[in-house]
């Protein structure tokens, strides 16, 4: 994926790092010069550093965010992060886009805008991680300690490894419940013990974020 991130600080330092770890392609906008300067010497080479105000259409456009597939704004100022994630959904149509947010009283006027609000800057990244990778587990809500998530998990249709047995036979990680199937088109079943799983069941899963992966190889076996 093409990733641009606004800011240039320690959190949005953390994240280039990762997701350029992660064999993503990485643009980081950062107004103060020597900041810049400081990112071009400690991130690999490949990162693309512009040094520019992220609130700003032409450095978004520098930064290649017609092309990007996500824009992150995590600078220090949410009213910063608040512009710069407006005007790069309208500018430039980025499909998802997400910010990090200081106070808590911001994360209504952010969500109500269609802006991922994210506290914690390792669930931003997790949360980049899993639509890139994962594929069939989405998280649908991570709680704000990040330690804990509710998440969706799409049975295959075909050889489904644990369709036709009771939840309570699975072998579920720990820290891990099943709390609901969606069955067709609205059908929403609450799972008991004996509840049996059915090939293209959507599972409603609560559980510990290091759990997740392990949760998905044992619905999906792979």
């Amino acid at each position: 994926m093409y990733i641009v991130i606004n800011g240039g600080g320690k959190v949005a330092a953390y994240l280039a790092k990762t997701m350029l770890d992660s064999g993503h392609r990485v643009a980081v906008i950062e107004k103060r010069a020597a900041v810049a300067e400081k990112l071009a010497a400690e991130l690999p080479k490949d990162a693309l550093i512009i040094v520019g105000d992220g609130c700003d259409a032409q450095f978004q456009e520098d930064a290649g965010a017609s092309r990007a597939d996500i824009f992150i704004s995590a600078t220090g100022d949410d009213d910063d992060n608040l512009v710069a994630c407006q005007l790069v959904k309208v500018a430039f149509g980025v499909p998802r886009v997400l910010a990090r947010v200081n106070s808590p009283k911001n994360e209504r006027i952010f969500n109500a805008l269609g802006i991922e609000a994210i506290f914690s800057t390792s669930i931003i990244s997790r949360m980049i991680e899993e639509e890139a990778t994962i594929g069939d587990i989405r998280t649908l809500l991570a709680l704000r300690r990040g330690k804990m998530a509710i998440v969706e998990i799409e049975l295959p249709v075909d050889r489904c490894v644990v369709c036709n047995k009771e939840v309570s036979a699975l072998n579920l990680p720990d820290d891990c419940v099943l709390m609901a199937i969606i069955r067709g088109d609205d059908d929403v079943i609450t799972v008991r013990g004996d509840t049996r799983l059915q090939p293209g069941d959507t599972v409603i899963a609560f559980t510990n974020v290091e759990r997740e992966r392990a949760l998905r190889k044992a619905l999906i076996g792979e």
